[in-house]
């Protein structure tokens, strides 16, 4: 398997709901904010996509729960590329919780299909060669993270 970019998150309050858990609908964010930092440690920053007259639409998300994350509970977010194709990637997100024993356990596993489109007309375009090669670089992916992040083996 490949490594995995590591994006660390600190659970808001305003993301906790009654029942004392993180909202379903915040994992979504977190993978929203995961995947941009995973293109920028890539090298292919959302930012530069509009020199090459394109832009991403994610056009399909899915989550799985496997157990709770708390308000202030340490967790990271592991992006990895799953799979590239002509005008599409996806990326796989797995949530890892580290309790204060130190033991971690995978807490939310989801992925993201993102379809390139021209900011022309708005329809699928291929993949810039830039993007291509970053998302399907294992070396690219085990670079240093900036900002706090890490590379997981």
């Amino acid at each position: 398997m490949t490594a995995a970019f590591s994006f660390p998150i600190v659970p808001r309050y305003a993301e906790v709901d009654q029942q004392g858990v993180v909202f379903h609908g915040h994992y979504l964010t977190w993978f929203d904010e995961a995947s941009t930092a995973f293109l920028d440690h890539v090298g292919v920053p959302v930012v530069g996509f509009d020199e090459w007259d394109v832009d991403l639409q994610t056009v399909h998300a899915e989550l799985d729960y496997l157990a709770p994350v708390r308000w202030r509970d340490d967790v990271r977010v592991e992006v990895r590329c799953r799979s590239t194709g002509r005008t599409s990637f996806t990326l796989g997100f797995d949530v890892v919780r580290r309790d204060p024993d130190g033991t971690e356990m995978p807490t939310t596993r989801g992925r993201n299909v993102y379809v390139v489109v021209s900011t022309q007309d708005w329809t699928s375009r291929e993949l810039p060669i830039p993007l291509r090669k970053a998302l399907t670089s294992v070396a690219g992916q085990g670079r240093n993270a900036p900002n706090g992040g890490t590379v997981l083996p």
